[in-house]
């Protein structure tokens, strides 16, 4: 039964993946194609029963130990399947920003935060470049999987850092491309080497990974000084 539910999961990955376009470019300083962004079609997937078997989203919630009243900001938000996780971390002290640059994926959140009268979470439309975040606001920037399908990573990592508080975190989940048997795309995975590299060249600083989930990484970075800054 749990080969069978991972073989599904994986036909629907690639049903989606089908169904948008690919971008062309590669990364500048790795050489990593960058995926293409997943589209509106893909929240079944990101929806799916499987998902907490498959991935543990809320033993990788509990991984960050957020605090109540702590900003947050959840980027790439899709359907907002780690926004209501993350709602719930931080309380109603707190808040969450739940962005995309879709706004199909925000409609899709709006109707979530309705149906349970939630009340901690701002939505944002984002671009390709510019988080559109508050400067110097955000606790913890998330991605989950999304890192990977940014089309300009490199002018986006430095529009984050302005919304992010000094002593922030930048984390990432990404799907371990270390490990060949995780049933993914190979251009919809991460090696620690490749994250390192591009985000280090923005001037983020690496802390740790934290390897507590059957198919993903959590790496952990902090918003360091930019080498452009200092010229």
């Amino acid at each position: 039964m749990r080969r069978h539910a991972v073989l599904l999961g994986v036909a629907a990955l690639a049903t989606v993946v089908a169904s948008v376009s690919f971008a062309q470019a590669t990364h500048p300083v790795s050489g990593r194609p960058i995926a293409g962004v997943m589209g509106p079609e893909g929240a079944r997937w990101l929806e799916r029963p499987e998902r907490e078997a498959e991935e543990a989203p809320t033993r990788a919630v509990a991984a960050l130990k957020l605090e109540p009243g702590q900003v947050v900001a959840d980027i790439g938000a899709g359907s907002g399947y780690y926004t209501m996780l993350l709602s719930g971390a931080v309380g109603p002290r707190g808040r969450v920003y739940a962005t995309d640059v879709q706004p199909e994926m925000l409609a899709l959140i709006t109707k979530k935060i309705e149906e349970k009268k939630v009340s901690n979470v701002e939505l944002v439309l984002g671009t390709a470049t510019e988080s559109r975040l508050p400067d110097g606001a955000i606790d913890l920037a998330l991605m989950v999987d999304v890192y990977h399908e940014l089309g300009q990573p490199q002018a986006f990592l430095r529009s984050l850092k302005r919304a992010m508080r000094p002593a922030g975190r930048l984390v990432l989940i990404e799907f371990r491309k270390e490990s060949p048997w995780v049933p993914i795309r190979e251009e919809h995975k991460m090696s620690i080497h490749d994250a390192r590299m591009e985000l280090e060249a923005e001037g983020y600083r690496f802390e740790r990974v934290i390897d507590v989930l059957p198919w993903q990484h959590i790496l952990i970075f902090r918003p360091g000084t930019d080498r452009r800054e200092k010229e």
